[in-house]
């Protein structure tokens, strides 16, 4: 296509939100002139969609739920006083006792302020904290935060490592809707261990985010946790950061929620427009659509050019692939939809994987996060590493230089940009990506609000682990047993008993293995 060509169809397609100061370009998306018009039904029916969702309708048909995160940030669309009041009094709640802390009127036992958090939780009890964290945070915040997002031993140790010697002054926010998430609970109980390793009392220490009545809930009130706020039941958690889950944190650190919340509700003023067209979130539906025929035919490449985005892309993985993978529609048909979604930052990957990206396989898309501002505006003075050429000339002229090699090879891409990272505009961009996933679902038309692809991976967890109680009694002193010895005396699989010897070999100094002609052959017996 020619450059006059391309300009005509950049000024076709490029949509700009003056008052936000925010732009969606997906004029290098090949769509045909009449891609609009063939797609007008579904989109008028995800426009449909989104106000019964947006006015209290049940929108999870699955789990009976209606879906609420679009009130979070604007409380008056509630579809009830009542939750209206609850969202109101949430985050007064969390502003009162972010200060209290920050001002050391809620202190730690030993009379000094709290200067460090420890956040636990998995998923999106996690993932949006630390993405804000990351994106907002500065040497200058009144806390720092570390997180337990894993159930992994070696990952608490290191954390541990970091601060242990500033334990007696870590907040500790433990986050979980039900209270018996099994990653989240196993962290819990980790910490409990390690302050009482210190002498300290955990819940002079904790306080609690989760569903009220909860597992959890019951036990920060039994045990006097300094304080228990709500995760409400129409907040998923992968759209739950602007809830007690992001708020919480964020205060604790010194951001400002009310503009993160207020450039959300920005974004969701500007893309509840009935109009294609000059709908920003519907607009990235379509191109998802466009370019992966309904179908999720190509992967989804998010590569924002500023550090302080990194972890955006990481938080865009879950958004995007656990609302859209999916095995059936609403309708009960098998059709497996979803958008597998990766990325780093630029230019880093001007290094890494852009090479494949301009050569190898044509399997996926691009969507370039452009920050206009270098450094903030408190930042330093113009520094030219050439004659009248910055660092962040450099990093500009990489993105469009990469947009533009990766066009001229038939990889298309979308350019959303943003003028600086702040809490406004972070806030803005998980609500356009938030309501860009409710459209692309209604566009597919599956449910966009569960997860039984999860559940069912908790499930077989839960099984194994009452294999490997099966496993341990039947373990012997003496000559041992082979796996498959084991399995039959209890009915179970051969490889899962394998395996789950052999784990319990790796970390139990009591459990012996006696090697047999091949690994399969091990026998596994108790030492006496």
């Amino acid at each position: 296509m020619t450059s006059s060509s391309l300009w005509q169809r950049f000024q076709q397609y490029f949509l700009y939100y003056g008052d936000l100061d925010f732009s969606i370009d997906i004029s290098r998306m090949k769509f045909p002139d009449d891609f609009f018009e063939r797609m007008r039904p579904p989109i008028e029916k995800a426009f449909s969609a989104m106000r019964e969702l947006e006015a209290g309708a049940i929108a999870n048909p699955d789990e009976k739920r209606m879906v609420g995160h679009y009130w979070l940030r604007n409380p008056a669309l509630a579809p009830t006083a009542e939750i209206r009041a609850e969202i109101e009094e949430t985050i007064k709640r969390i502003k009162s006792f972010a200060l209290d802390v920050r001002s050391g009127k809620v202190a730690a036992e030993n009379g000094k302020r709290f200067e460090h958090i420890l956040l636990i939780g998995i998923g999106g009890s996690a993932l949006g904290p630390q993405f804000a964290a990351d994106a907002l945070g500065s040497t200058r915040d009144p806390t720092d935060i570390y997180f337990f997002d894993n159930t992994d031993p070696d990952g608490f140790d290191r954390v541990f490592d970091k601060i242990d010697k500033f334990l007696s002054q870590t907040l500790v926010v433990v986050v979980s809707k039900s209270g018996g998430t099994k990653e989240t609970r196993n962290g819990m109980l980790e910490a409990e261990a390690k302050f009482k390793e210190k002498g300290l009392q955990f819940g002079k220490h904790a306080v609690a985010v989760t569903g009220a009545g909860s597992e959890l809930d019951k036990a920060a009130e039994k045990n006097e946790w300094l304080a228990r706020f709500p995760m409400h039941d129409w907040v998923g958690g992968r759209t739950s950061v602007m809830s007690a889950v992001g708020l919480l944190p964020m205060a604790l650190e010194g951001f400002d929620i009310d503009e993160f919340l207020a450039g959300a509700a920005a974004m969701d003023e500007r893309t509840r427009v009935p109009a294609a067209a000059q709908n920003a979130a519907m607009l990235l539906a379509l191109m998802w659509y466009y370019a992966g025929n309904g179908k999720g035919e190509k992967d989804m490449v998010v590569l924002p050019y500023k550090d302080r985005l990194a972890l955006f892309s990481k938080y865009l993985q879950q958004l995007v692939m656990e609302s859209l993978g999916k095995e059936k529609d609403l309708d009960g048909k098998i059709v497996h939809q979803g958008i597998a979604v990766y990325g780093n930052k630029g230019s880093t990957d001007q290094h890494a994987y852009v090479q494949q990206l301009r050569d190898g396989v044509l399997n996926f898309f691009v969507t370039f996060i452009e920050v206009r501002k270098d450094r903030p505006a408190s930042g330093g003075q113009r520094l030219e590493v050439e004659e009248s050429v910055t660092s962040g000339d450099y990093l500009n002229g990489f993105l469009r230089g990469t947009r533009s090699a990766l066009y001229e090879s038939e990889r298309e891409s979308i350019t959303v940009s943003i003028p600086k990272v702040n809490a406004f505009n972070v806030g803005a961009l998980i609500a356009l990506y938030e309501r860009a996933v409710g459209f692309y679902a209604s566009l597919v038309n599956i449910n966009a609000y569960d997860q039984p692809g999860v559940e069912a991976g908790k499930k077989a967890a839960t099984r194994l682990l009452q294999l490997q109680k099966q496993v341990r009694e039947k373990l012997t002193a003496g000559a041992g047993k082979t796996a498959e010895e084991l399995a039959r005396s209890i009915d179970a699989d051969p490889e899962d008993v394998f395996h789950v010897l052999r784990h319990l070999a790796s970390n139990n100094s009591h459990i012996r293995i006696i090697p047999g002609e091949e690994t399969v052959d091990d026998k596994f017996s108790l030492e006496k």
